[in-house]
């Protein structure tokens, strides 16, 4: 058995497109162009390639495009200012930090100091908590971008056992809420988890973002199972490869996504819906 391809880059075009569609329709109708505002501190080579995709995306989709770029030596509360500039202006529906910021940057002050109904990046503990209730509102978005994909399988995710690889605030810990809220039974593994290699080999779905190549094995994917890899690693000899050995792995697999070209392009196209739902549709509850 050789595993389908959830293509992230296919599934997230289409999803820009109708985004744009319906953006131009807002327009006609005397509506506001969506209004984003990528803020990013320093000169990370990794996060100015996300925000070079990030302000692609905004033009292709027909959003306004109001990034920040700020020097290294930007204070905390130059930052917090300029957010609090941002919170205020009504043509800047959301606001995300490029993350990681410069170490004497709080990112966890930052990211609380974004209004909840403009942070379309998810992060805010408003936002995470509307998760944990089941009243989500804006949705972390690489969790969210999965879901979507996952829609396309057209496999019922309730009841499904359910395995996530890493518990981070950015991907295992919503992507753990999203999937519980689809009635889902999930375990979390981390680094403390005992036996890995079992608890994979028992899940229906296995979702894995951790940062280390192919640290889960093809051996251990249950036949029949949906594979999702939401890590990406340069190697030595520049080949990109994800957390899980995705050539042994495709070969037990019903679903597997490739890296690249799985879920990055839906985190991006995520952002874009997000950013669109509160220019358009949110009532702000916070």
């Amino acid at each position: 058995m050789s595993a389908k391809i959830l293509d992230g880059k296919a599934i997230a075009l289409e999803l820009r497109e109708s985004i744009r569609a319906e953006v131009e329709r807002q327009v006609a109708a005397g509506n506001d162009r969506p209004g984003l505002a990528v803020i990013m501190v320093g000169e990370d080579p990794a996060s100015q390639v996300y925000v070079r995709n990030k302000k692609l995306a905004c033009e292709k989709a027909g959003f306004n495009d109001v990034s920040e770029v700020l020097p290294a030596e930007t204070t905390q509360e130059e930052v917090l200012a300029l957010i609090d500039k941002l919170n205020a202006d009504d043509k800047v529906h959301g606001i995300i930090v490029q993350l990681p910021v410069p170490a004497h940057i709080d990112p966890e002050e930052i990211i609380e100091r974004i209004h909840p109904c403009k942070d379309v990046d998810g992060f805010h503990p408003y936002n995470v908590g509307r998760l944990a209730t089941r009243m989500p509102q804006l949705a972390p978005c690489t969790p969210h971008g999965v879901m979507t994909m996952l829609e396309k399988t057209g496999i019922p995710l309730r009841g499904l056992d359910a395995v996530v690889v890493g518990a981070s605030n950015i991907v295992g810990v919503p992507m753990t809420l999203e999937l519980l809220n689809a009635r889902a039974t999930v375990t979390v593994c981390h680094s403390a988890t005992k036996d890995l290699a079992e608890k994979v080999s028992q899940a229906d779905l296995v979702v894995v973002g951790v940062g280390i190549p192919e640290m889960v094995k093809g051996a251990w994917i249950k036949p029949g199972a949906i594979v999702v890899d939401v890590g990406i690693n340069r190697m030595d000899d520049g080949r990109l490869v994800g957390d899980v050995e995705y050539e042994a792995a495709k070969e037990h697999a019903s679903w597997i996504t490739p890296v690249p070209g799985g879920v990055g392009p839906m985190t991006i196209a995520t952002l874009l819906e997000n950013t669109m739902k509160v220019a358009y549709e949110l009532e702000c509850k916070a």
